[in-house]
């Protein structure tokens, strides 16, 4: 293995310096001449930790070929008069252990719909994470709602759930916890605040297939939970996502808003039909129907999720024995209450001064150029552009009070978070699809960045 020859090449050479100052007691004169590309950072011109490239994303196998030809021959592509959707909302109902599964087209959908569902509308505050993907904060934008952000809890990277109760006001009307990277926000203390505050949680699950809370899968533990299944996510087929939930009137109004607000009921079974009634149309809704043919690759890929959540569990256990050895990386903690990470992200924190204070895109840049895919993860989504465009567009200006618009960014800061941008670094989840020994190459090149960092320092 690379890592490991490289690793015996180095400590023989040290080897041999120490053997040289025991017995002069002075080190010995290296020659020139055996200097080797290793002692020197990738970056710098020296050999790369890895040249193999990690496990690819997606994994395509026979069966995903069969059944989306079996799609495309039948002309059913649409959800409506086909049987691949359903049968992934089946499928993905029991994996969850959910009353009701509705899939959508996306997993942005599948968080407007549930909004939608809830009645989250104009005058209403959500309470959301500063450190997620933009789109948990655009549903409730969408919604002309206000987002109002909870700091981060920088040892998870999660939602603090000790800063939601200050956040909450008589207009706040929910609570989106992310569960980022597969990691899970802490739902004992979150459902708590809520339930006494008379707020709906709806769980942004997006990242996080077969993560567990207490033994329960996340996406089942609030009153709606939502999933996504876009061309990165641990299942995937592309685009698409789910809403699951145990509240039938609840998953039944998510169904018809989808499926552009004709009528639906649930049965005792799972199963949310159309329902019979004069009109075929009963609520203003939208098209966010996933088709067949995702559907279709949803179902072949479901068949080797546990086995994969399995094996990234185990390569990452394993790469966070080997980061404890290492001063200046600090893996993420998870809370108590999770007994199941999904790691569609592994992230850690980096500290510059076991780094010869070299800054953290500098890091990263080495660490790439070891042969090691990494990131830097999110901005800080409460301090962007985007927001005050939004805030102070007509529309909200029509809805909420200057006062209120005028205080929101002081209200809204978040120390925390962003500290946590600054120090953050991720790996995806593909990586974690591979062996030991892949493990052992990222854990070497880190400790070859840390051991030559004073080449780049200054």
């Amino acid at each position: 293995m690379k890592g490991k020859s490289w690793s015996r090449r180095f400590f023989l050479g040290a080897s041999a310096a120490f053997a040289g100052v025991r017995l002069t007691g002075r080190a010995a004169p290296a020659p020139l001449a055996k200097t080797t590309r290793d002692d020197r950072l990738a970056l710098l011109g020296g050999t790369p930790v890895r040249s193999q490239p990690f496990t690819s994303w997606p994994i395509l196998e026979d069966g995903d070929r069969e059944l989306w030809k079996e799609v495309l021959e039948t002309r059913r592509w649409n959800r409506r008069g086909g049987s691949y959707v359903e049968r992934f909302e089946s499928e993905w109902r029991d994996r969850l252990g959910a009353g009701y599964v509705v899939a959508t087209s996306s997993g942005t959908s599948a968080l407007y719909t549930s909004l939608q569902a809830l009645g989250v509308g104009p005058g209403d505050e959500v309470i959301v994470p500063p450190y997620t993907f933009v789109a948990t904060i655009n549903v409730v934008l969408l919604c002309h709602a206000l987002p109002i952000f909870a700091d981060s809890d920088r040892e998870t990277s999660q939602m603090d759930a000790s800063r939601i109760e200050a956040a909450v006001t008589d207009r706040t009307r929910a609570v989106i916890p992310v569960h980022l990277g597969g990691n899970v926000c802490d739902m004992d203390r979150i459902l708590k605040i809520s339930r006494s505050r008379g707020l709906k949680v709806v769980e942004d699950a997006c990242q996080s297939h077969l993560a567990e809370w207490r033994g329960r899968k996340v996406g089942t533990l609030g009153d709606l939970g939502c999933f996504s299944f876009q061309a990165s996510k641990n299942l995937n087929c592309g685009e698409g996502g789910a809403i699951s939930g145990d509240d039938a009137e609840l998953l039944a109004t998510c169904t018809s808003f989808q499926d552009a607000g004709r009528g639906y009921q649930a049965n005792p079974d799972g199963r949310l039909e159309r329902a019979a009634a004069p009109l075929a149309h009963v609520r203003s809704g939208d098209n966010r129907r996933m088709t067949e043919f995702q559907g279709a690759l949803l179902v072949a890929q479901l068949r080797r999720l546990e086995a994969q959540t399995r094996l990234r569990r185990e390569n990452a256990a394993y790469l966070t024995r080997l980061f404890h050895e290492i001063p200046g990386i600090e893996p993420t903690r998870e809370y108590s209450g999770c007994t199941g990470n999904a790691y569609h992200l592994y992230m850690f924190r980096y500290r510059p001064e076991a780094f010869a204070g070299i800054a953290r895109d500098r890091f990263l840049e080495a660490l790439r150029a070891e042969g090691i895919r990494c990131s830097p993860g999110y901005r800080p989504l409460n301090r962007q552009p985007f927001l005050e465009q939004a805030l102070q567009s007509r529309a909200f200006r029509r809805i909420y009070p200057e006062k209120l618009l005028k205080e929101w960014p002081e209200r809204n800061r978040c120390p925390e978070n962003d500290r946590l941008c600054e120090e953050a670094v991720w790996l995806g989840q593909s990586v974690f699809l591979g062996s030991r020994s892949d493990m052992e190459e990222i854990a070497a090149a880190v400790r070859k960045v840390r051991r030559l960092a004073p080449t780049l320092a200054g």
